[in-house]
């Protein structure tokens, strides 16, 4: 009796533990190469560019991310009045890849806000253990036509996700980050 037991446990376990190995790496992934997405967001004709930063430009970016930013320089990708920006932010232990694709609204009708919003934000890699949520459309899409306003807070407000508060925190963080970085951009195009 107890070998039988002790063989459909050892049945029931070696059958369920593919779906704990399953389980464990599916939020981890690549979904969309930055190559891939700045393609498809500019087509083939974009141009690759570099944002050098000021000490001063580090204190913004350290207070729109809450923490120091030791980088002194940014690569983007341009086309016409559109930007793509691929940025990291630290989930809970490990960074996120994010594309933001930016477009700048140059019509004189359009408030001083709304002169950049974003077109599409996307996590194209996720390396945390938990909160992958974000990778789904029904959350990026939430950062469409976000601009950001004069506090450097985006004007449209999006919905957390339970189980994914820092992963929510660090594409949030992006989001703004690169609106306000394709400001910089721009204010120095127009100068």
């Amino acid at each position: 009796m107890n070998k039988i037991i002790f063989l459909l446990l050892m049945v029931t376990a070696i059958s369920t533990s593919h779906l704990v190995v399953a389980a464990s790496g599916s939020t981890k992934g690549v979904y969309q190469t930055p190559k891939a997405f700045i393609s498809a967001s500019l087509g083939e004709n974009s141009q690759v560019k570099v944002l050098w930063l000021t000490k001063e430009d580090k204190v913004i970016i350290a207070d729109i991310l809450s923490h120091k930013f030791n980088r002194i320089r940014i690569r983007y990708w341009q086309s016409k009045h559109e930007t793509v920006w691929i940025l990291n932010e630290k989930g809970k232990e490990r960074p996120i890849t994010v594309g933001v694709h930016i477009v700048n609204h140059l019509s004189k009708n359009v408030s001083h806000q709304d002169k950049a919003t974003i077109q599409k934000l996307k996590v194209l890699t996720f390396r945390e253990s938990r909160g992958d949520e974000v990778r789904h459309e029904f959350y990026a899409k939430q950062f469409n036509h976000a601009g950001l306003d004069s506090e450097r807070r985006l004007t449209k407000h999006v919905d957390g996700i339970t189980g994914a508060t820092l992963s929510v925190r660090a594409t949030t963080k992006v989001a703004r980050l690169a609106l306000w970085l394709n400001s910089q951009v721009m204010n120095a195009d127009s100068n």
